[in-house]
């Protein structure tokens, strides 16, 4: 049963099938609440555009606020279901999220970072390496990400492409948006020592360790970064599942770390790596798999009804990663996981 609290201004929210309950007060939306008090809602965005938080409302009302109709269509929201980014509750609230994490989710923090070094990766990726406080620990799931706080008061969201590191070490994959005030800056002005503030860690997207199931990594350019991380985590937990990586990019040069990729084949029998290049060049002398990096797994993967996915990059290839994946392959749609970049501008730029 729902109870709700005493303030006329505090709704009470249930998650179903897990019974965990929090409040929502005042204005807040039911995700930034959740993650208040440390309820693990599946996200990744929070700003109406990836769709990662959508659930399903068993009773309650709620008011959405700006979305895109991608993340939550008007047959969707008709239907019942919330983008609890963006959902103001009116009333005690019933939800089902499958997703809910244990208790006790990773707290965010706000902290100073000092720039370690800058690695350019290919002409427009650029490893920027970060040294965390030794004096305050800071802890994250393999997949999540991290918003630079701007002097301006912006964000930008970048995924960690290592797993945390006892010395308090994180690397980043950033790409070269021109026009974007925070990658200009990382190509341009940016120097080692110089001191940045982030916060996190968010999002809903890291390894499910609780299945046997076969795994698909599906990564578009810089949606590799927290892909490395994920692989990082199961090389050092020694984690026995068979894992397929299917990277793609425009490219060859989009692939910046696929060296790195065929060093830790030997190391991970377990294992397969299909690099995908769509628009090779001549020059490129490009002999491997062509075409889009989704349609690849499906040419070798009919039906992935006994799959978990993990897909991280631009919202075209994860959104019809979903779609075909879901539909054509019969891919449960809980067994499919994501982390798309929710705009050039969010994420990128």
């Amino acid at each position: 049963m729902t109870v709700s609290t005493a303030s006329a201004n505090s709704y009470s929210v249930t998650i179903q099938p897990s019974g965990r309950q929090f409040a929502v007060q005042g204005d807040e939306t039911v995700l930034v609440a959740g993650i208040r008090q440390g309820i693990g809602l599946p996200y990744g965005c929070k700003d109406g555009a990836c769709g990662s938080c959508k659930c399903k409302k068993i009773s309650g009302t709620v008011t959405h606020g700006t979305h895109q109709s991608k993340a939550l269509s008007a047959d969707e929201e008709a239907a019942g279901f919330v983008l609890t980014c963006c959902a103001t509750p009116h009333s005690d609230l019933v939800l089902e999220s499958r997703q809910v994490t244990e208790a006790g989710a990773i707290p965010i923090k706000k902290l100073p970072t000092r720039v370690n070094a800058l690695t350019r990766l290919s002409p427009d990726v650029m490893l920027l390496q970060l040294q965390l406080p030794a004096n305050d620990s800071f802890t994250y799931r393999p997949g999540q990400y991290v918003e630079f706080l701007l002097r301006d008061g912006a964000r930008r969201s970048y995924s960690m492409a290592n797993v945390p590191q006892p010395g308090a070490s994180m690397e980043l994959h950033i790409r070269h948006m021109p026009g974007g005030k925070f990658t200009d800056h990382v190509f341009g002005a940016m120097k080692e020592k110089e001191i940045l503030r982030i916060e996190g860690p968010y999002g809903s997207f890291f390894l499910r360790e609780d299945s046997d199931k076969p795994i698909i990594l599906l990564a578009s350019g810089t949606g590799f970064a927290p892909i490395k991380a994920l692989l990082e985590q199961m090389q050092q937990r020694e984690i026995k599942r068979p894992v397929t990586l299917y990277w793609g990019g425009r490219r060859p040069t989009d692939l910046y770390l696929d060296a790195w990729v065929q060093a830790l084949l030997p190391r991970m029998p377990a294992l397969t790596y299909v690099p995908v290049v769509s628009d090779a060049l001549p020059e490129d002398q490009w002999r491997g798999r062509t075409g889009f990096v989704h349609q690849a797994v499906l040419q070798d993967h009919p039906d992935l009804s006994g799959y978990q996915v993990y897909a991280c990059g631009a919202p075209i290839v994860v959104d019809s990663a979903r779609r075909d994946f879901c539909t054509a392959a019969k891919l449960p749609d809980d067994e499919f996981f994501a982390d798309a970049f929710t705009s050039e501008a969010d994420k990128q730029g």
